[in-house]
């Protein structure tokens, strides 16, 4: 009887559970059909909504660009009227949109900025299809003040007569000011880009997280993952015909809207994206509240249920949340254990790429010291083996800075440091730590410069190096013994004249790199994979690292590669040329007027024509020693003569028409043998009168610097010195140093410079003896910061409490291997004067104490 009632019981909570599943089952599909229809409807009103915002920010943009057309008109009509139109273009003062003002008059190429400049059309394209009410609106372009800019041009007309053409530069930051802060809850992504270089130009606030930092529109399609070559046809055909696309893509693993507005009949696009959440978000509010209602209707009707259930429910409850306890722990056991081990991956990561940079130069400093050491007798290697162990010197240093700024490290953050600096410099400084590399893998190191019009630039020349090195070492070590290495750096069409635009090649003969790698070289801790390349050490973190900092500057980087065939980067950056560059004075006082280029190839030539052309000097050019003696002698017969000559002995070295060179010459003219680095007859060509070498590629401040070395009578020397900082003679310094190999060092250097020392072990000793001089008895005190006993800024502290009168004004320097920024104001607020870092660098050393004695 009881089995026949439990069986009874059983079989009516079957049915009653059947019941409540067959409810809950036609229940859940009116519910979903509801919110489905509710979701589809939602999201066609919205997809209508996002067309008219976009369409509202499209009337906005049109609208501020008719009215510059507008404007610009009006200051046409006013120049006209002015009785001197650059009068009233210099008058003119810049606004939040205008930043410059331009005028040239009708038949001429240059005239008058609003800045005082010159003001050129050169590196402005004005498209055919550009037209703004009747006035032609240029290529997007980056101005002098780094900000993205584009520029209307307008004719000036008076009495019905054509005069000049006004130029207004605008940027686009001021459509910021005019634009919504953003839609969608500022979910939504925007952009404004350039239509003829697909360049996006202006990201207003607001609008979206930008995590990618899209550069351009093939940036924007790598970034969001946009590879359909169908959707990229479609875009390329809507771009070039002005017509407006929307499209569902993926962007993040979330479904989104990707959209590309047309703006001004297609030269300028909205590009941007909005996710589906945020559109479909006012119907899943809906679709809640619907299921807030059938949840509370459900509820109520699995009471009874829940009751029925209760006790199997609660066993099995339990029995859940023990089994979920231990499903928990041993996942935190996993995800403890994972952490450890990508936290002991990352540190050997870390080191071995350290590691890898930090011996890149070492590399050099080492090979340079053995050299140093066999050529001790000859001045001339020793000057130029120390010159080039002081740069593999300083970016090592600069390597440990970067190690030791634990700031950068955490935040991912760096800063670029803009400096003036040269090419030949560069190129120097980044030959000296590859070339003994290339050269220990007996590989042929080719550099090339051509078509540069600048070498005097403004940049982060450490993170130029950085790049350099980076690629060039990645050759040597990808390359295989006997190989090529090719370094070029080639002076691109400039985009605007006060930018010159440089395209650095790295090329070598290598191992090469398979397709699939090259879809991933530029990420971090990836290497190539292969039975070759596997005994080549390297954490993979010199591409992504490379990447990063091309463009932070602004510049893109590529690469191509066929395996066994070798590989090719290119990188293309943009740096500043200053004010003044070329020293006319100096090739006046050294009395050269003419100078006799003899290079066999004809582009060369042309180059070195290109880079004198500012100097004042007229530089001729011969193909061969035949056709340079003939102009050398119809020179001389006209009273045209050269009083320099370069000879590239690469393509033309015969010593017997060197000879009829010099007769002809008679000697008046000297002679400069333009060599590669690695040449070996140096000794040969050095043998005849009135000669020296002038190693290439052609810079004019080397030229300038040899021409100063054979006037000054140190025809042999490789470095031009100025004495600018004078010198330590006479002068006695009191310092604090605890470290004796430390204090050895300092009192030999100044003792050199013809300085007197004294040198103490702690903080404590430099106060007393301070305190027991008289005054005027030290110019200066140079103090350590970690010491025992007393540090330097308690030193410091207690000198300058002291009332002695001195005690105020005594100079007092820190030399300290403390390098933070936050160890330099410590520095200042205890009372120093200066802070400098260890190790230190003597010649700053020499400016700072006479700066401050």
């Amino acid at each position: 009887m009881k089995k026949r009632h439990d069986q009874k019981m059983k079989d009516k909570g079957i049915s009653l559970l059947f019941s409540i599943v067959l409810v809950f089952g036609i229940l859940s599909v009116v519910v979903f059909s509801v919110a489905r229809k509710i979701s589809i409807e939602m999201s066609d009103s919205a997809i209508q909504n996002l067309s008219e915002s976009l369409d509202l920010i499209k009337c906005t943009i049109e609208s501020i660009l008719n009215k510059e057309a507008e404007f610009q008109k009006l200051m046409a009509k006013e120049a006209a009227k002015a009785e001197n139109p650059e009068d009233y273009i210099l008058s003119y003062e810049k606004t939040q949109a205008m930043v410059k003002v331009s005028l040239i008059g009708s038949g001429e190429t240059e005239g008058i900025s609003s800045t005082g400049e010159i003001f050129s059309e050169d590196g402005l394209e004005f498209a055919p299809s550009g037209i703004l009410d009747g006035l032609e609106i240029s290529q997007s372009y980056v101005n002098y003040m780094g900000t993205w800019a584009y520029s209307m041009k307008c004719p000036v007309i008076k009495d019905g007569q054509e005069i000049a053409d006004l130029y207004v530069e605008y940027i686009y930051d001021s459509f910021d000011r005019s634009l919504p802060e953003g839609f969608y809850d500022k979910r939504a992504m925007l952009y404004i880009m350039d239509a003829q270089t697909q360049r996006f130009v202006l990201k207003p606030k607001g609008m979206g997280e930008r995590n990618a930092g899209h550069l351009n529109l093939e940036d924007f399609y790598r970034a969001n993952d946009i590879k359909e070559e169908e959707i990229r046809a479609n875009i390329s055909e809507c771009v070039e015909n002005g017509k407006n696309i929307m499209f569902y893509h993926n962007v993040r693993n979330k479904k989104a809207l990707n959209y590309m507005w047309t703006v001004n009949e297609g030269t300028i696009y909205l590009v941007g994206y909005v996710p589906i959440e945020a559109i479909q978000q006012e119907g899943k509010t809906v679709n809640q509240n619907i299921l807030i209602v059938v949840s509370v209707m459900l509820i109520a009707f699995f009471l009874c249920f829940i009751l029925y259930y209760f006790n199997q429910r609660q066993q099995n409850k339990l029995r859940k949340e023990r089994e979920a306890e231990r499903e928990l722990h041993n996942k935190q056991l996993a995800e403890a254990l994972h952490a450890a081990q990508l936290a002991s991956n990352s540190k050997t990561m870390f080191l071995s790429n350290m590691s890898h940079d930090i011996r890149t130069p070492m590399n050099a400093v080492l090979g340079f010291t053995a050299l140093l050491s066999k050529d001790a007798e000859n001045p001339d290697r020793v000057k130029e083996y120390t010159k080039k162990i002081m740069a593999s010197g300083q970016h090592l240093l600069s390597l440990i800075n970067d190690i030791l700024d634990v700031s950068k490290i955490e935040s991912g953050k760096v800063v670029l440091t803009v400096e003036r600096f040269t090419l030949s410099d560069m190129v120097s400084s980044v030959d000296a730590i590859i070339r003994p590399m290339a050269a220990a893998r007996e590989q042929k190191f080719h550099v090339e410069v051509t078509d540069v019009k600048h070498e005097y630039l403004l940049g982060d020349e450490t993170r130029v190096n950085q790049i350099l090195i980076n690629l060039l070492s990645n050759a040597v070590k990808y390359t295989p013994v006997g190989g090529n290495i090719w370094f070029r750096i080639i002076g691109m069409k400039q985009r605007s004249t006060q930018y010159e635009h440089i395209q650095i090649e790295v090329e070598d003969d290598g191992y090469g790199m398979t397709p699939e790698y090259l879809k991933t070289i530029f990420d971090a801790f990836t290497r190539a994979e292969n039975s070759t390349t596997n005994k080549v050490q390297g954490t993979g973190l010199g591409m992504a690292i490379t990447k990063n900092i091309v463009e932070l500057m602004g510049g893109t980087i590529d690469v191509s590669s066929e395996v066994n065939k070798g590989s090719l980067f290119r990188v293309e950056l943009e740096f500043r040329i200053p004010e003044e560059q070329a020293d006319k004075q100096f090739w006046i006082n050294s009395g050269i007027t003419r100078v006799l280029a003899v290079e066999g190839d004809v582009r060369y030539g042309e180059n070195i024509q290109m880079l004198m052309k500012d100097t004042g000097v007229e530089v001729d050019t011969a193909l061969n020693g035949e056709e340079a003696l003939r102009q050398i002698q119809d020179g001389r017969r006209i009273g045209k003569a050269y009083q320099l000559v370069l000879f590239d002995w690469d393509v033309q070295g015969d010593m017997q028409i060197i000879n009829r060179i010099q007769e002809a010459l008679q000697n008046t003219a000297p002679i400069l043998f333009l060599v590669s680095y690695d040449i070996g007859c140096t000794e040969e060509l050095l043998r005849g009168e009135n000669t020296d070498i002038l190693q290439k590629p052609f810079f004019v401040s080397s030229l300038k610097q040899k021409v100063a070395e054979i006037q000054a009578g140190k025809k042999k020397e490789k470095e031009f010195e100025e004495e600018e900082d004078g010198n330590l003679e006479g002068l006695r310094f009191l310092a604090a140093e605890d470290n004796e190999i430390n204090a050895e060092i300092l009192a030999e250097i100044l003792s050199m410079e013809g300085a007197y020392c004294e040198i103490v072990e702690n903080g404590q000793l430099v106060l007393e003896r301070f305190i027991n001089s008289e005054e005027g008895e030290f110019d200066a005190i140079l103090m350590d910061v970690q010491m025992p006993v007393m540090n330097g800024y308690e030193a410091t502290r207690a000198i300058r409490a002291l009332e002695r009168k001195d005690a105020r004004t005594m100079p007092i320097i820190a030399m300290t291997a403390n390098a933070f920024v936050e160890d330099e104001k410590e520095a200042l607020n205890a009372g120093m004067n200066v802070h400098l870092a260890k190790p230190i660098d003597i010649d700053l050393l020499k400016k700072v104490i006479k700066q401050y004695t």
